[in-house]
């Protein structure tokens, strides 16, 4: 998009609400998918891609933010092995930070924390203080205020059996199963390198 023509705040919004629609028709495909190289599905699949880097296209451009999402390739995925119609599914989220910045990071404790022995002025406290205080979204929107710099994220929409309260709390990573992924979602540093790579080959031909 060019530069002199930014999008609208109404663009965005419908950016974001055909990104969410295209997550649904994803769903759908797959609890209804005929048959193991069902069309439909990767026929949703490639418009779930096409809208989340219309959406991530568009939020840059107003507001010059990104999403933390990146809609893989097949390619190396492990074939899913979930139910076609789950009953209930798990969200898995990992976001990785380095610590870039330690003493900003303790400020930054040192002005929410009301304990005073959880923001003791070590880096652990004041990550129980920041990551007690604010939504992790926010952590991840405003990293470079608490004195961390990104890396790798991904997100999982994995196929799971409906659990009773705090049924799952003392081993609540344990069951990742990358062949549960419905949907996946990663980000990472590596994917630009390998932009990066590209265009030089094509700058050498």
């Amino acid at each position: 998009m060019s530069d002199d023509v930014q999008p609208t705040a109404a663009e965005v919004r419908a950016a974001v609400d055909a990104f969410k629609a295209a997550l649904d028709r994803h769903l759908d495909a797959i609890e209804n998918r005929t048959g193991e190289d069902d069309p439909g599905v990767y026929t949703a699949f490639e418009a779930l891609a096409s809208a989340a880097e219309s959406y991530d296209e568009l939020l840059y451009e107003r507001y010059d933010e990104v999403t933390p999402f990146e809609v893989p390739a097949g390619d190396g995925a492990p074939e899913y092995i979930g139910p076609e119609t789950p009953e209930a599914v798990s969200v898995l989220i990992r976001r990785d930070y380095t610590i870039a910045a330690p003493a900003r990071l303790i400020a930054q404790a040192r002005r929410v924390a009301e304990d005073e022995d959880v923001a003791d002025g070590t880096v652990n406290g004041a990550l129980a203080a920041v990551f007690g205080e604010y939504d992790p979204d926010e952590i991840a929107q405003r990293h470079e205020e608490f004195g961390l710099e990104e890396g790798d994220a991904t997100l999982w929409v994995a196929a799971a059996e409906p659990a009773e309260p705090g049924e799952w709390l003392e081993a609540p990573f344990e069951q990742a199963d990358p062949a549960l992924a419905i949907c996946r979602f990663d980000m990472s540093s590596a994917f630009e390198d390998e932009e990066d790579d590209d265009l030089s080959v094509l700058d050498s031909d």
